[in-house]
């Protein structure tokens, strides 16, 4: 009986090693992609839209205790600083990481084209120096600054096209595999274009003061009116499940009530139907504060 009973044991050991049930490396394909891919998954792409539509008129939205765009410009230093300490604690072998700046419609001041230009930095085994590394957060907060003294001097804002830029632009330039995709978009929430007024029932491309007003939202019961009326933003693309989107300066009009929450549901409900799993929205704040949350966002892998 004893020997029966060493027997079995043996046959077992045998048949776990031959299929692979013992064994230090991952048993299928599947699990070697995974692993591939949790690896890289620590690169990052980080991307940032700048809102430079009339939420930074210095005489239309004064702010005494600081000004919009110069809160912007501590946002935009934040996130430089933080991708630069990504790539100092990122190993030089395995390197592949990038971060750019993006508006829509595209200025027309070829000076701004030229500036942003100079903010897309692309890192890799091939091309990273300790200089190039050292040069992202100066360059950030000297070209961010010299984009918003050119926007505020020619004192043309024909809005930020938030929606088309989800359109046509964010699974292309916005998300590459096997990537931490990181957008950052600096607004004040609401969302207009001249050139973009789409409306389907009570979904629309856009989002007003006027617009909120007219479905009677500034109410304590506006969630259960927007989620009965079906009102919201047209999903403009999907598919974004690698993307992880963080929101910041939701500001709305003084003196309406509840307009912030609305905007921000108007914002959440928008991101979860293109499939934006993980997201962020936050009010309008002064850079010291928020310098955590984005270092957070940027840097929690």
């Amino acid at each position: 009986m004893k020997k029966l009973y060493l027997l079995i044991i043996m046959m077992v050991t045998i048949f776990m090693f031959q299929t692979g049930c013992v064994s230090n490396e991952p048993s299928s394909a599947n699990e070697k992609v995974n692993s591939q891919k949790k690896k890289s998954d620590k690169n990052l792409n980080l991307s940032i839209f700048l809102d430079l539509s009339d939420r930074i008129d210095l005489k239309k939205y004064p702010n005494q205790t600081m000004e919009i765009y110069q809160r912007d410009l501590g946002y935009i230093k934040s996130l430089g600083e933080a991708f630069q300490e990504h790539l100092s604690n990122s190993r030089i072998s395995g390197m592949d990481d990038q971060i750019q700046l993006f508006f829509e419609p595209e200025p027309k001041d070829a000076q701004i084209n030229d500036l942003a230009k100079q903010m897309r930095f692309v890192f890799n085994k091939a091309t990273v120096t300790p200089k190039a590394i050292s040069s992202v957060t100066p360059t950030y907060v000297s070209c961010s600054n010299k984009i918003y003294q050119i926007a505020l001097k020619e004192n043309k804002y024909i809005g930020a096209d938030i929606w088309t830029f989800f359109k046509n632009k964010v699974k292309d330039q916005c998300i590459k595999s096997n990537h931490r995709n990181i957008l950052v978009i600096l607004t004040d929430g609401y969302m207009f274009h001249q050139d973009n007024k789409l409306k389907v029932k009570n979904q629309t491309s856009y989002l007003t003061p006027e617009l909120i007003k007219d479905f009677k939202l500034n109410t304590t019961d506006f969630a259960n009116n927007m989620e009965s009326k079906r009102i919201g933003f047209l999903p403009a693309t999907s598919g974004l499940q690698d993307l992880k989107v963080l929101v910041i300066g939701i500001n709305p009009q003084k003196g309406k009530n509840f307009e912030e929450d609305v905007i921000k549901k108007y914002w959440g409900d928008w991101l979860k139907k293109m499939g934006v799993q993980d997201y962020e929205i936050k009010g309008i704040d002064l850079p010291t504060y928020m310098d955590i949350i984005i270092k957070k966002a940027v840097l929690t892998k």
